[in-house]
């Protein structure tokens, strides 16, 4: 059984997530999903669209999770249970925090606590001027120099109406480079 962490960050791309993991759920099995979600991202789908078997989890479950000393904390827990990340969509905002080490929720704190010798995918979503922007293509490199893999942005008309490079890759692109990932299949970098 592969176990899938999906996080998701305040991208409006995180409209696709209940297809996200239908098609995860479909196209590769045996499989166990779940998914971290960050504030921001909560905007944008309805817990209701997301399949009774998938735990969502955000800060405040973080945060409910322990009161004492011994107590599990759940970045960690999660970190520990998956065998691959997904991150999909990496906003701009997140991806800044991850690239600089900050972890200020669930998130960035699963994040900050993986196992560098486990997969991590990330799928980056933001405006075109955002994606042109400088600091990104740094950001990027310095995630994928720790052995992150990217699915690249594509060139589309965004919810915005700018046109260009920034929006996320295309969902089965995606589960089938994740597919690649837990198969050990090549061609997936």
């Amino acid at each position: 059984m592969v176990k899938v962490l999906i996080g998701c960050t305040g991208s409006v791309a995180t409209i696709k997530l209940p297809v996200l993991i239908d098609s995860i759920l479909k196209d590769i099995t045996p499989v166990q999903v779940r998914v971290c979600v960050t504030e921001h991202a909560k905007h944008f789908f309805r817990n209701q669209d997301i399949p009774g078997n998938v735990d969502v989890f955000s800060d405040e479950d973080e945060w409910a999770a322990w009161s004492k000393r011994g107590d599990p904390v759940l970045h960690i827990e999660l970190a520990k249970w998956a065998d691959v990340f997904l991150i999909a969509p990496l906003d701009a905002n997140t991806l800044a925090k991850l690239s600089n080490g900050l972890c200020d929720n669930l998130l960035t704190c699963t994040a900050r606590a993986w196992d560098v010798d486990k997969p991590l995918i990330f799928c980056p979503a933001m405006n075109t001027k955002m994606y042109q922007h400088p600091l990104t293509g740094t950001q990027i490199q310095k995630l994928k120099s720790w052995g992150y893999f990217e699915i690249p942005v594509i060139e589309k008309v965004l919810i915005c109406g700018d046109a260009g490079p920034g929006a996320m890759a295309e969902v089965s692109t995606i589960v089938t480079f994740l597919d690649n990932i837990v198969s050990g299949k090549s061609g997936c970098v």
